[in-house]
């Protein structure tokens, strides 16, 4: 009679080493995202995000290599959140001007819940993008939401709805400005003016507005030179 086999340990089943190793990677980078947002790239310690992890600081390094990864991989994995919601973003059946406005609401609504990538954009830009210019990941990622402008320009444009012959990347600048600006400023706006941007009694008239100067500016009739 053959002997029975012993049933494999979950700890040697690869397919629970790959769930684990990504339920600890998903860990490090939630917790790095917070510390980096907090202290800034120069000021956030791998020790730091290691005591508040269950790993250590050398599981950090084994996972992403070093403290300067580490920051690109939260980079990566912050981008990649807005840009997989861009990609989902159906606006196929919308008339141009819904259609336009759909897009203005998604960008406030992820800028306004997700203070932390605002926060780790700032601090990529005093470190001069050095992170993400060097990120394949990133230059991989692209960018829906020009794609999706672009459709809904040409439709417009086509429809003859949308009058200005605006570039689309200007406009996505037009467009994330005010969303970037009333969460990454909100403080010192509220200490100069005495508003908060980010107060729920500001957020519908804000959104609103935002998609009321869109419309107006790619709609409004241009004097003749």
């Amino acid at each position: 009679m053959a002997a029975a086999v012993p049933p494999q340990s979950p700890a040697a089943d690869p397919r629970v080493r790959t769930r684990d190793a990504a339920r600890t990677r998903a860990e490090i980078l939630d917790v790095a995202t917070q510390e980096f947002a907090r202290a800034g790239y120069a000021g956030a310690r791998v020790d730091e995000i290691a005591a508040r992890t269950r790993t250590t600081k050398r599981m950090i390094y084994y996972y992403f290599g070093g403290k300067e990864k580490l920051f690109t991989a939260v980079l990566e994995r912050a981008y990649s959140v807005i840009r997989q919601a861009e990609q989902e973003l159906d606006v196929a059946h919308l008339d141009p001007v819904a259609a336009i406005r759909r897009l203005v609401e998604l960008t406030f609504d992820h800028h306004e819940a997700h203070p932390d990538f605002i926060r780790l954009v700032s601090i990529e830009n005093i470190h001069e993008a050095e992170h993400i210019a060097a990120s394949e990941e990133l230059r991989k990622l692209g960018s829906p939401a020009i794609d999706v402008l672009r459709r809904i320009l040409d439709a417009g444009r086509g429809s003859g709805v949308f009058t200005v012959d605006v570039d689309v990347v200007d406009l996505h600048a037009m467009i994330s400005s005010f969303c970037f600006f009333r969460v990454a400023n909100r403080h010192t706006f509220q200490a100069l003016f005495g508003r908060d941007l980010v107060a729920p009694g500001q957020r519908e008239r804000h959104r609103a507005m935002l998609g009321d100067m869109v419309v107006a500016y790619l709609t409004a009739e241009r004097a003749a030179d």
